[in-house]
């Protein structure tokens, strides 16, 4: 069975990088798989266990994090922890599936420097900053505060745009989902 490729994509929030991802899962020639990710805080309501995420305590977490078990982690908010687990990885891609990983820009490029030519980064760019912005408040779920945050987030993010290996700007979603999936068909050799 041939091995499956890692697909990463990354981008500002409101860029529509879900939007994306969500369509492309929908096309089953691309054999495209989710890794479930690892979290050190606790489930809410009805998540379970190695379903949504793999709940580990800060402890746990942080061993892992020690013995080289992630490929790609970060400390979201004060004390809580996520990631990606090598382990993840390896049973997408040995299962002969591609790997689609939503990460940020940081663990992206972490895992493109691990996993080289064996991994496509893909960064979805918003039209301009200020459609971002738009597009942003036009969800009307965040605060003012919160909206300014997320801007100077995005901001920061796009400045990492040049080292992806592909960039797909989203003016038109149809037109950037297929783009997206013309560019995972040549990498997949699909």
């Amino acid at each position: 069975m041939k091995k499956g490729k890692i697909i990463i994509l990354s981008a500002p929030s409101g860029t529509g990088k879900s939007t994306i991802i969500s369509r492309l899962m929908e096309m089953p020639e691309l054999k495209l798989g989710f890794s479930i990710s690892a979290t050190s805080r606790a489930p809410r309501g009805a998540e379970q266990h190695g379903r949504e995420y793999f709940f580990l305590s800060p402890e746990e977490f942080s061993c892992r994090v020690d013995a080289g078990e992630f490929v790609e982690w970060e400390e979201v908010y004060a004390g809580t922890c996520y990631g990606t687990l090598r382990s993840e990885v390896t049973r997408v891609t040995d299962s002969g599936n591609n790997l689609i990983m939503d990460i940020d820009v940081k663990g992206a490029l972490n895992v493109k420097r691990q996993y080289g030519d064996e991994a496509l980064a893909i960064f979805i760019l918003p039209p301009s900053v200020e459609e971002l912005e738009r597009r942003l408040r036009a969800r009307n779920t965040d605060s003012e505060d919160s909206l300014r945050r997320r801007i100077d987030k995005a901001e920061t993010e796009l400045s990492y745009a040049d080292k992806f290996d592909c960039r797909v700007v989203n003016d038109n979603l149809d037109d950037a989902v297929a783009e997206t999936a013309a560019l995972v068909r040549k990498f997949a050799a699909i």
